[in-house]
């Protein structure tokens, strides 16, 4: 006879483990990454109709840092935040342009943050930068869409979608080199502890 045992699911990579955490610890989590979002949102290059930012960095990293229910709760709560006005979202940012990029945000997230659950993390760091990679272009497309229904698919794939792949690419790489040296030191650290 076969013997089966069932266990709840649990991320296979989580640095910050906070699956494991109480509320409170999830919340400040929630609040901290909310700022992540913020920060990264002010560091930007003026462009019109949509501003370059590290807003995607953020929201791939923090994805594949708190997993996908957690990661999207966080982007989440960011963009209730720059909803009702509170100095968020960056600073060339219309929500009539760029409506379509930040409401992928929560998708993108959860996208990166279940490809992490499953193995595309700071462990393998070549998955991790084709997770991101792909979190960045799932926002590229939501966003152009929207934004070619605005302005027509020609001009929205020429300014809304063109120019931000070379930036994807490297913020994909980014996130992926920053998910590696977390895990590393997480990793260093339990090692130290045994």
């Amino acid at each position: 006879m076969t013997d089966i045992t069932l266990s709840s699911p649990k991320p296979a990579f989580s640095p910050l483990r906070l699956q494991d955490r109480s509320y409170a610890w999830q919340g400040v989590a929630v609040v901290l990454g909310t700022m992540l979002l913020a920060l990264s949102s002010h560091i930007e290059v003026p462009m019109v109709p949509v501003p370059v930012t590290m807003q995607t960095f953020a929201v791939t990293l923090i994805g594949a840092l708190y997993g996908w229910r957690l990661g999207a709760l966080t982007i989440v709560a960011w963009l209730a935040e720059g909803w009702v006005g509170l100095p968020v979202l960056a600073s060339g940012a219309s929500w009539f342009y760029t409506g379509g990029y930040l409401l992928s945000f929560p998708i993108v997230g959860a996208l990166v943050g279940w490809l992490a659950e499953g193995g595309w993390n700071g462990n393998r760091v070549g998955l991790a930068f084709l997770a991101m990679l792909l979190g960045n272009l799932l926002c590229l497309v939501i966003g152009t869409a929207w934004l070619a229904a605005i302005i027509g698919a020609k001009e929205a794939i020429v300014s809304g979608f063109l120019p931000f792949i070379v930036g994807g690419v490297l913020k994909s790489a980014l996130g992926a080199a920053t998910l590696k040296l977390i895990s590393g030191n997480k990793a260093g650290s339990a090692n130290k502890a045994s």
